[in-house]
């Protein structure tokens, strides 16, 4: 092809593409095995706050009694799957929409919805960079709102930050990759006095010890809660969530999102889950316990700074080693963890681990202790 005409085709490149930031996501197993050298069994991978648990075996078996069912189209909205979450949530139906893949799947839908040319969204940063990349390439205007030195969410920044083209305001909770929550008295301050949607991401919500802001979806029209089977349910690979919403924001999710977007397998997946939740339940117990534990050790153990977390992972402070150093050094000891580097407002010193089992949280100690031996200063 010509160069002609590659820059013909290239004219009709959507302008709004070369806003989108670039997502940066965790190392797979199999590529860091080829970096470094290593075993792929022998990589214990704690940079995608994965489940190290999995799945429950009710779900497994499900998925391989349904497996012959995948010729087929599933349900168009999901219908069987937002009664099993009737049960889980306290929600009726119809304020429930849950879509793949993941809950990005509804962050794309949400935007469409509320985002034209120009509009803007805040985002309380550092915190998960697909809501502006999502915005961004519809046109939207991501506008980034600094958190706290504590990391916790400024809701005067926020308010400073909003005009009459903000649209929606995402917030997370706990948030990725610092761990903290934000207060429903927040929450309601803000529903109360913008103009504009407000998605709580509440992806780890299980594991924080805090609970749900979902009941906030009862009293203001603005409010939209977005969950996932990723974390805590183990069902990452299915790409399945799902969002809670007055009911005229889930009629409109339910109009934009892609038809047959939950195949028959996650669906499958998502209500065996559902229905083995006491499996769940005592995943989320063991990653608190060790969560603690974690905290405790590198306070205790290293030079290093851990930050309290409602999720299942921590962040910690290497200083003086960068991000990307204590990263280096851990994969060579076999355990990926994540450089915080591709978030914004959060230094080049700081790692995110995500919660192991407890043999694995050994060798994230040891990787500690290798860290230490190479600190500078």
């Amino acid at each position: 092809m010509s160069q002609k005409a590659k820059e013909a085709f290239a004219s009709l490149l959507n302008p709004s593409v070369s806003n989108v930031p670039e997502y940066i996501p965790g190392k797979t197993t199999s590529q860091i095995a080829a970096e470094y050298g290593l075993d792929p069994t022998s990589v214990i991978k704690l940079n995608a706050n994965e489940n190290p648990f999995g799945p429950s075996p009710k779900v497994v078996k499900a998925i391989a009694e349904a497996a012959n069912t995948a010729s087929l189209y599933p349900t168009a909205d999901a219908s069987n799957l937002r009664a099993a979450l009737t049960k889980y949530t306290g929600f009726p139906v119809d304020n429930i929409v849950a879509a793949g893949p993941g809950m990005d799947s509804l962050i794309d839908a949400l935007n469409k919805l509320f985002i034209r040319e120009g509009d803007e969204v805040i985002l309380p940063a550092p915190t998960f960079t697909y809501y502006g990349i999502s915005a961004a390439g519809l046109g939207g205007v991501p506008v980034y709102a600094g958190l706290k030195a504590d990391y916790a969410v400024d809701i005067d920044k926020i308010l400073k930050a909003v005009t009459e083209r903000t649209k929606i305001i995402f917030l997370c909770s706990p948030n990725n990759p610092t761990g903290n929550v934000i207060a429903a008295a927040d929450v309601r301050r803000l529903a109360e006095q913008v103009n504009a949607i407000i998605f709580i991401d509440e992806a780890y919500v299980e594991f924080s010890e805090k609970g749900s802001l979902c009941g906030l979806v009862n009293e203001y029209e603005n409010i939209v809660i977005g969950r996932t089977f990723s974390k805590a349910f183990g069902l990452a690979g299915m790409r399945l969530g799902y969002a809670l919403a007055p009911a005229w924001i889930a009629q409109n999710l339910l109009r934009v999102l892609p038809p047959f977007s939950v195949s028959i397998l996650a669906e499958t997946a998502a209500i065996a889950a559902l229905e083995g939740s006491d499996d769940m339940t005592a995943g989320v117990k063991a990653v608190r316990e060790e969560r603690k534990k974690l905290i405790v050790s590198v306070t205790e153990q290293t030079p290093y700074k851990a930050y309290p977390s409602e999720g299942n992972f921590i962040i910690v402070d290497v200083s003086p080693n960068t991000s990307k150093e204590a990263v280096d050094i851990f994969l060579k000891n076999g355990v990926a963890i994540r450089s915080c580097d591709s978030f914004l407002n959060i230094g080049k010193n700081t790692v995110r681990i995500t919660i192991g089992t407890a043999e694995m949280n050994k060798k994230v100690m040891e990787s500690f202790g290798i860290l230490k031996k190479n600190k500078k200063g």
